[in-house]
């Protein structure tokens, strides 16, 4: 069942956000959740080109796979 939500929104950050949602023939509220989580989706995966440079650096990589092994073996202590 969808949830109701209040947000505070400066009347600059309202106007853009009403004229964007405007122009894509959204509601406000369609526009405001499609952004955010387009965000997060975007946020929580690395790109072709970030994880390119990520295996291409092998120092990282092999930091990566030592921290990997170690956590398999149960070495070392998680932080909150």
């Amino acid at each position: 069942m969808p949830k109701t939500v209040t947000l505070r929104l400066k009347n600059d950050i309202y106007k853009l956000f009403s004229e964007i949602a405007k122009a894509e023939n959204r509601s406000l509220s369609n526009f405001i959740e499609t952004a955010t989580l387009q965000n997060i989706r975007e946020q929580q995966f690395v790109d072709d080109v970030e994880m390119a440079e990520i295996i291409s650096n092998t120092e990282l990589m092999a930091r990566l796979k030592e921290g990997s092994a170690e956590a398999k073996e149960l070495k070392g202590r998680f932080v909150d």
